[in-house]
């Protein structure tokens, strides 16, 4: 005991003194991968899971090794080409999550939900295109029964207009045999020449 408390005590009166010489540095220890920490297991460096399951996400291992098992997913992997690997990684993960979520149908309950929603989306859409054709139509109907009564309203101006003249009583009267009128101050303007 009293051999710590010196050397404690040296370190806090020399706090830069030279340590002893020690062994060359070791090479960057790397993190082992989640499956390897959940594992406990040493991360060797060709290490089939370390790529797709990194140390700062232990819980997507973990997920997936709860569902699959260790031993399944090895087996997946080097049984794929490398390409394929992070899909079937990926495809793995959502998988397990899906079913820790829901044990009974797992990804296939999200699937049927997300189909479910799509018809009733699709049939809002159709009613949606349906009640605008329905509110294009009644416009065009509208805008014909504008013009309509604004032709009627014209054309019974005008039928006015006849009506009002033909209703007037004529105190000339015109003859076509000899071409003349036979009446007061119209008679002057038809004895005018209409050449000049």
């Amino acid at each position: 005991m009293g051999s710590r408390n010196t050397t404690s005590a040296k370190t806090a009166l020399y706090p830069y003194s030279p340590s002893p010489p020690s062994s060359p540095p070791a090479a960057a220890v790397l993190s082992p991968c989640a499956a390897c920490k959940v594992l406990r297991r040493r991360c060797v460096d060709k290490c089939v899971l370390a790529p797709y399951f990194p140390p700062t996400d232990p819980q997507k291992f973990t997920n997936a090794h709860r569902v699959f098992g260790a031993s399944n997913i090895i087996k997946l992997l080097q049984e794929i080409p490398v390409s394929q690997r992070a899909d079937a990684v990926s495809s793995m993960v959502y998988e397990a999550n899906a079913r820790i979520r829901d044990p009974v149908y797992g990804c296939a309950g999200a699937i049927f939900q997300l189909q479910k929603q799509v018809s009733e989306l699709q049939a809002k859409l159709a009613r949606a295109q349906a009640e605008a054709v329905n509110v294009q139509a009644q416009n065009a109907n509208l805008m014909a029964l504008i013009c309509m009564g604004m032709s009627h309203t014209l054309h019974d101006g005008a039928a006015l207009a006849v009506d009002a003249l033909a209703a007037a009583p004529l105190n000339e009267s015109f003859s076509l045999d000899d071409g003349s009128l036979h009446g007061g101050a119209s008679a002057a303007i038809w004895e005018a020449p209409i050449w000049t």
